[in-house]
């Protein structure tokens, strides 16, 4: 009965988050999958090819969610941007979004969308100058360790988990938030994502990638279902 009930709750958040997003002539897929963003500026915004595919399948074992076997690969100015309603997006170093891809992201946002960025180590501070200019009215806030995106599926009372120690220091979670809902989640000095990636590419430990797959379901989960 807890399946049952868990299946409508998913179901129900993902019909909610794309029905607010405006319809497209493009039919949504009945399954999901994670759109990754490509950007400007000269970022490695593809790498680690292996990361979302594996993502997926550990959400397909371990969530009630019709899962795609494949990532998306979309730009800001794409028509079928609003089509997805979880955007992904990370790298080493530059970003930069036009005036048009600044609008489009803004209204893709406000209208149910919802933005993981995973700094790789080197995007920060161009992730950081482009969204203000996304949101020049918000502030990025912190994350608390007591948000209902650290327990919305696998629990983290210490907050987001260290993946790799690329420099000192605790993980760090932030967040934009638009009339009470969190649109954008920023995953800092811990680069949860590289965990997802097939063991060979980076070393780490299988407990340290099992903690990685398990954030990013809580944040995908949340997503969908806040």
């Amino acid at each position: 009965m807890k399946n049952v009930l868990y299946s409508i709750v998913i179901f129900l958040g993902v019909c909610s988050c794309c029905s607010r997003i405006r319809a497209q002539e493009k039919a949504f897929s009945s399954h999901f999958t994670i759109a990754r963003l490509k950007y400007g500026g000269g970022g490695d915004w593809y790498n680690d090819p292996s990361i979302i595919p594996n993502m997926l399948d550990f959400l397909r074992q371990h969530a009630t969610i019709n899962v795609a076997q494949e990532e998306r690969r979309v730009s800001l100015m794409d028509e079928d941007l609003f089509s997805y309603p979880f955007l992904f997006m990370t790298g080493h170093g530059r970003i930069s979004f036009s005036t048009g891809e600044i609008e489009r992201l803004s209204n893709y946002l406000k209208s149910g969308g919802f933005l993981f960025a995973d700094d790789d180590y080197g995007m920060d501070q161009y992730f950081r100058r482009e969204m203000h200019k996304v949101f020049p009215d918000k502030e990025m806030v912190e994350v608390p360790f007591s948000h209902d995106i650290f327990f919305s599926h696998f629990e983290f009372p210490n907050g987001l988990p260290k993946i790799h120690e690329h420099d000192g220091g605790p993980p760090r979670a932030y967040a934009y938030f638009h009339e009470g809902r969190m649109v954008v989640f920023y995953s800092f000095n811990t680069n949860i994502s590289d965990g997802w990636a097939d063991q060979d590419v980076h070393g780490d430990p299988q407990p340290v990638r099992e903690k990685a797959f398990e954030m990013g379901t809580n944040i995908i989960i949340y997503a969908l279902t806040q």
